[in-house]
């Protein structure tokens, strides 16, 4: 991820980064000058799959555009982290670190960050629970299990706790990071043993740049089965995305008791 925001520099120091980003252009450049030659050559088929591979190009190219865009004091100084950390709770800090300075620094203003994946099999002893998270989450209701999955989700909230703190303490424009910013947390499953995906217990936070009042809980009648994708469209919407559905939307939520603003 650091690699991929601020290259293999291994610092994101400003001399560094700008002789990395000139020998990129460079490459950048040759490479372009030889495509151009050689698509004039090709016949109809291969021009195409030419064109796909272009495109890969004019991606590296826009991140290149990009870097050379930002202003050197915009920056802080971080060295590359020497490696995936051993320890969960080390590497997942590590990663909400990582989104902090990408948001501090406008590389992206959209990321995405997934603790737990789907049948894994990552344990917990450093909190309590040496079990496997997947097969523990189909618990049959025992409540020494049931205690051992809640403990997991709290743990996980913690570290959500942990990115909303570095957020808020971020200075960004007239507020902090979390101010300007929306974020989701939450599941696809509200009882993993039943695998029920009803009334899920969802968190929106962040000012959304004064669009969003927190401090309040909303509960979405079951009987109606609201579904998440609802909360996507609207947040959507609110971005300026105009969408007619979103996965298995059936319209917008009230903007009045959503927003509240």
């Amino acid at each position: 991820m650091f690699e991929r925001l601020f290259g293999d520099t291994g610092s994101t120091d400003p001399r560094e980064r700008l002789a990395r980003i000139q020998q990129d252009r460079s490459i950048l450049d040759s490479v372009t000058d030889e495509l151009a030659s050689l698509q004039r050559s090709l016949p109809q088929n291969d021009r195409a799959k030419l064109n796909e591979y272009l495109d890969a190009v004019r991606d590296i190219e826009r991140r290149i555009q990009k870097a050379e865009e930002q202003r050197d004091e915009e920056l802080p100084l971080v060295a590359h982290p020497a490696g995936i950390p051993n320890n969960y709770d080390d590497h997942a800090k590590l990663m909400c670190d990582l989104m902090v300075l990408a948001y501090q620094c406008d590389l992206t203003r959209v990321a995405t960050f997934m603790m737990g994946r789907e049948f894994s099999g990552m344990t917990y002893p450093f909190i309590g629970v040496p079990d496997a998270h997947h097969p523990i989450s189909h618990h049959q209701h025992e409540p020494e299990k049931v205690a051992k999955v809640a403990k997991i989700n709290t743990y996980h909230v913690t570290l959500f706790a942990y990115l909303l703190d570095k957020l808020r303490s971020t200075p960004d424009g007239d507020g902090s990071l979390l101010d300007h910013m929306t974020l989701v947390y939450g599941a696809g499953m509200s009882d993993s043993n039943a695998h029920a995906n009803t009334d899920l217990p969802i968190i929106l936070a962040g000012g959304g740049a004064g669009t969003l009042k927190g401090g309040r809980a909303i509960r979405y009648a079951q009987e109606q089965k609201t579904p998440l994708a609802n909360l996507h469209m609207s947040l959507l919407d609110k971005f300026g995305v105009r969408v007619d559905h979103f996965g298995d939307s059936t319209g917008k939520l009230d903007d009045r008791q959503l927003f509240g603003i």
